[in-house]
This record gives C-alpha cells, sequence and structure tokens, in this order.
C-alpha cells in the first residue's frame, strides 16, 4: 500500500505550526528542512519523514485541538513569527502549545481574535471570509453626520484596489461613535473608509466574529464553549456550501 504524502505547507498547518501562507514564507526563508534537506516550494512529505523549522523538529498533533477567543490590546501585532516582531501576539499570550491567530487585527486595534492549532478550521474561515460577519465599535474625530453613515453603509472607493466596499450595517451608537458590521476583512477597511469621508479614527474594537462575542477583560483568553465551536462549525459548513454554489455559477 503506497504511503500518503502530504505538501510540506498543508502538514505544518495541519499540525498547527502556522498557516500555509507563513509555512510557504519559511519554506522560501530556508527555516524548514526536510530528513535534514532544505526542501523545494510544494515538496511532499511521508508521515514517516522528519519535519524541522529552525532546527526544531515538528511532530503530528495527536491531542485535541485548542481554540481560544482573546481580548486583544492596542499595540500586539497578529504574526506568528516571534523572531521579527517584538510585541507578537504569540509571546503575549504565552500558551503551553502552538496556536496562531485565524485572520489579523491591526496593531492600533483592540479586541476580539481567535487563536487554535486546528490548521483546517483556519483555511475554512478564511475561504469563505466574505460570508461572515465581523462586529466592530469604533469612535471618531469629529461629530457623525447622517450623510457619513449613509456613505459608509452604501460602500466606499478604495482606489488602491480598485474595488468598493460592500455595503454593511453602520448604526450611530453617540455623537463619536458607530457600530459597524462587516463581511469583508480589507486590510485597514474601517480606517479607510473613514479616511475617504475626511474623518479619523480614535478607537476601534472588534466585539464579536461571526457567533463568538468578546466578554473577557483586555490582555486575556479564554476557551470557546462546547456551544459555541458547534455553531462555528455550523456557519462554517453553510458557508462552505455558499461558497462552492457561488463558485460553479461563475463561469
Amino acid at each position: 500500500m503506497a504511503e500518503t504524502l502530504k505538501r510540506i505547507n498543508k502538514f505544518l498547518s495541519e499540525v498547527g505550526y502556522c498557516s500555509r501562507r507563513e509555512a510557504d514564507k519559511l519554506i522560501q526563508a530556508g527555516r524548514v528542512t526536510i530528513n535534514g534537506v532544505v526542501p523545494e516550494m510544494g515538496t511532499k512529505i511521508t508521515p514517516n519523514d522528519v519535519v524541522e523549522v529552525d532546527g526544531k523538529e515538528i511532530k503530528s498533533n495527536t491531542e485535541s485541538f485548542v481554540y481560544l477567543a482573546f481580548n486583544k490590546p492596542i499595540g500586539i501585532v497578529c504574526t506568528t513569527d516571534t523572531a521579527v516582531e517584538k510585541n507578537n501576539i504569540i509571546d503575549f499570550i504565552n500558551y503551553p502549545k502552538r496556536i496562531f491567530p485565524i485572520g489579523r487585527l491591526d496593531k492600533p486595534s483592540e479586541g476580539l481574535i481567535l487563536l487554535t492549532d486546528d490548521g483546517d478550521i483556519v483555511n475554512k474561515i478564511l475561504r469563505a471570509s466574505n460570508n461572515h460577519e465581523k462586529e466592530y465599535i469604533v469612535t471618531v474625530d469629529k461629530p457623525i453626520s447622517q450623510t457619513f453613515l449613509e456613505r459608509m453603509r452604501g460602500g466606499i472607493p478604495l482606489e488602491d484596489l480598485n474595488k468598493v466596499t460592500k455595503k454593511c450595517i453602520v448604526e450611530k451608537r453617540s455623537t463619536y461613535e458607530f457600530k459597524i458590521i462587516l463581511t469583508q476583512g480589507l486590510n485597514r477597511q474601517i480606517r479607510r473608509m473613514c479616511e475617504y469621508l475626511n474623518y479619523e479614527v480614535q478607537t476601534l474594537k472588534r466585539v464579536r466574529i461571526m457567533n463568538i462575542k468578546l466578554d473577557i477583560p483586555v490582555g486575556e483568553y479564554r476557551e470557546l464553549t462546547k456551544i459555541e465551536f458547534a455553531q462555528l462549525n455550523e456557519l462554517l459548513e453553510n458557508s462552505t456550501k455558499v461558497y462552492k454554489e457561488n463558485k460553479n455559477k461563475s463561469h
């Protein structure tokens, strides 16, 4: 019987070391070896191969996966590369197992971010991310007008990306504060939307990702409850179906 072959980036993702994209960067940088040899991109491995990153062996994770909700403080960077970034999320949490963030939250922003060692769920969330609600509370530098709310809801052009942001829910909470629910995850999206309308973001906090709500103090984390995880999987299953249907239609 032939041995099961698996791409090296998929292996590093599935064992919870890092995302596939970050694995590719590590491979390009020559920091990954298979049986002592630096591999080419896309190299496949067998269960008997010895995989090392920076000289440390990476083994298959046979234990149960970890799923954390973390309230990220301002100034912490969402990267797993602890060698490069001093104020990184991994060192800050200092969790006993190797985990990595799902997606990102800008350095000057705070609030909810999920972390896990389950590469499969990361890929599912990132692949169908345009169907997932993320809720933010934002304060700006001047009074919020009705025009501002309507423009934000309708979509803002981001010229460098040559696209208009998707329609979204925006509600005024007070003179300088609003709530926004996005189903998109463009880089610095809310800040850039506000800048386009000549508003400057003062504070930005993410308070919800899909069914997971922020309910812990800044700088602390908790494990997802069984109910939260079951609901999350259900939402992901539905998202995957929608993603596949849309993909089949676009021909």
